[in-house]
């Protein structure tokens, strides 16, 4: 299935899309999940039920386009958003770092998560460095703790696209990441969240990014050094992944800071995030603040 989040008399409903039109999951099957943290807390059986009921026909038939929706990130407001740095061979290079022996984790404040069509905010007093950096986002399905790399897979409900936009300057000028990566509005994710059984193979996934139509990050999933199956296990060994739990997997090369000269993101730059079987998340970059006119 495709699911998707988006307002409705300004209330988060959860949808499932078909041929780029979607239905409320309660207009598709009575007592239905409202929301994704409703599905969330109905597990495997309610899911079942949602598949079982959501005929592409039917919503094909008398769905509301997509287009026409306010959409949210799939999953709203995450309980976490881990994120994994220089996961693909060629952003380390490009950033003349060895592979690494292990993933390197940081987070992402839930407050940044944004939708498809959403603005990329910040203040260009606070920040003049901002990057793009597309990414392939695990969503997580069931607790896992302890899983082994053979269980890791069972975890996951889904799959979306996800930007990890990152104020530079902040990055690299604090003692850590955390606020850099997580400005408001700093995590756009979606449009969709593909279910697991629609993509069984999450480790051959074409990734690209563009700003403005010129294509600016371009690879394949194949390309990271740890897969999907092996963060997740790695992650349940040090804290436990719950449901709705997003794990950002990591950007390929070509992102604007590594550019010479360094390229980042200005007022009404538009950025598309695009995965192969996924679709493209697009969000357009304003400032805001006193000095933004």
């Amino acid at each position: 299935m495709r699911l998707i989040s988006f307002l409705l008399n300004n209330e988060a409903r959860l949808g499932v899309e078909a041929g780029g039109r979607a239905l409320a999951a309660t207009e598709l099957l009575d007592s239905g999940p409202r929301t994704m943290a409703e599905l969330l807390e109905r597990g495997a059986a309610g899911l079942a039920d949602l598949r079982h009921a959501a005929h592409p026909s039917q919503i094909e038939d008398r769905g509301i386009p997509v287009g026409k929706l306010a959409l949210l990130a799939p999953v709203p407001r995450p309980g976490k958003v881990v994120a994994i740095a220089r996961n693909y061979s060629d952003h380390a290079a490009e950033e003349g770092l060895a592979p690494p022996s292990e993933p390197a984790i940081f987070s992402k404040w839930s407050t940044a998560v944004i939708g498809s069509g959403a603005e990329i905010r910040w203040d260009p007093e606070l920040t003049s460095k901002v990057d793009y950096e597309a990414e392939l986002a695990v969503v997580i399905g069931r607790p896992a703790r302890h899983v082994s790399v053979a269980e890791a897979l069972d975890c996951v409900l889904g799959y979306t696209c996800l930007n990890d936009v990152s104020a530079r300057d902040l990055q690299f000028g604090d003692a850590q990441w955390m606020r850099g990566k997580s400005l408001d509005t700093f995590c756009p994710m979606g449009p969709v969240l593909v279910t697991a059984d629609e993509l069984p193979e999450p480790g051959n996934l074409e990734i690209s990014c563009r700003v403005n139509d010129a294509f600016v990050q371009a690879a394949r999933t194949a390309d990271m050094y740890f897969g999907v199956a092996e963060l997740i296990a790695y992650c349940s060994r040090s804290f436990t992944l719950e449901p709705g739990d997003v794990i950002a997997t990591g950007t390929p090369g070509g992102v604007g800071h590594n550019r010479k000269p360094p390229v980042y993101l200005r007022d009404g730059d538009e950025v598309v995030v695009s995965i192969d079987g996924i679709g493209e998340l697009v969000n357009t970059c304003r400032f805001e603040g006193p000095d933004a006119d």
